[in-house]
């Protein structure tokens, strides 16, 4: 179904069954011993989608439910994953680390099945502020506490659509916007309209203090990705997944995320996904026309004292 810009949905349908998708890859990495989320099975069979439950549960084998040769599929989500975990973890290990100043103040944009507030060892005095639509903070709170879990920082929700006033929710819950935090924007920009994108960086300059850093997944456009990633997903809904990846984006130019932030201050790194693929022992994503998300790249980005001052 194709998106509009006052669609709703659950974790079971539309994009919001993209966090599932995202939980059954980190399940399933973990499985292969790629990385470590214990949390990530228990989740996804909490939402009851049973092609989900079964690719986490290393029921479904790759060559089941994947076409073969295609550009995308399962297998290959699975290994994106497991770099983009291991990626972002060690994003929010160096932050953590940063003393002069010292970041104690974490926000997780749309973090719908993310568990990193339990499962990574937080420096002490960290607050983690996730940030997401109502139900599915609920819905997670309250499976992870099921689980018998504790977070190892002081977890804070905000439930709040991303759409509406967002960042009044986030210093109403006691972010202080004097001290710098650290962002994360994990598999969401691609999901929102560009000047939605542009509107959301702009509120997290507006947010940060000096020494803020932000971490991102940054989708490029191409013209063909989505008719591939329709194509690729043929054999998921043969065993019973009802989604279209390809219809789930907005169509439209966007701006570059790394050079919009550059312009507004930030210091921004790009990496490459065949890059971060390479680097952890992965097999690389196609990169003829139309391969999705071959172009994609992730960012990390800094905002130093000097330049913050100059802006």
């Amino acid at each position: 179904m194709t998106r509009t810009e006052d669609d709703t949905w659950d974790l079971a349908t539309s994009v919001g069954a993209t966090a599932t998708m995202v939980a059954a890859g980190r399940a399933r990495a973990t499985r292969d011993g790629l990385i470590d989320d214990p949390f990530a099975e228990p989740l996804v069979r909490a939402v009851g989608v049973d092609f989900m439950t079964r690719w986490a549960a290393g029921e479904l084998s790759s060559a089941a439910v994947d076409e073969p040769g295609a550009p995308w599929g399962m297998q290959r989500m699975t290994d994106m994953l497991a770099a983009r975990t291991r990626y972002i973890d060690a994003f929010f290990a160096e932050a953590g680390a940063q003393q002069d100043p010292a970041i104690r103040q974490v926000v997780i944009l749309a973090s719908g099945l993310d568990a990193r507030a339990y499962r990574l060892p937080w420096a002490a005095g960290t607050t983690v502020f996730e940030i997401d639509q109502p139900q599915v903070i609920e819905f997670k709170n309250a499976t992870i506490a099921a689980l018998g879990a504790e977070p190892t920082a002081e977890v804070r929700a905000v439930p709040i659509d991303l759409r509406h006033d967002w960042p009044s929710a986030l210093r109403r819950a006691g972010f202080d916007t004097g001290r710098p935090a650290a962002w994360a924007a994990e598999g969401l920009l691609g999901f929102l309209p560009p000047e939605a994108q542009d509107r959301l960086l702009d509120d997290i300059t507006a947010l940060s203090a000096d020494g803020s850093r932000l971490v991102a997944e940054v989708f490029v456009n191409s013209g063909t990705s989505g008719d591939a990633l329709n194509a690729a997903s043929q054999k998921w809904r043969d065993n019973g997944l009802d989604i279209a990846l390809g219809d789930l984006g907005f169509p439209g130019e966007r701006n570059d995320a790394a050079a919009y932030l550059q312009r507004r201050g930030w210091r921004a790194v790009r990496t490459p996904l065949n890059r971060l693929l390479a680097d952890n022992g992965l097999p690389l994503q196609r990169t003829d026309p139309g391969a999705p998300f071959a172009e994609n790249y992730y960012c990390t980005a800094i905002l130093p004292r000097a330049e913050r001052a100059a802006r």
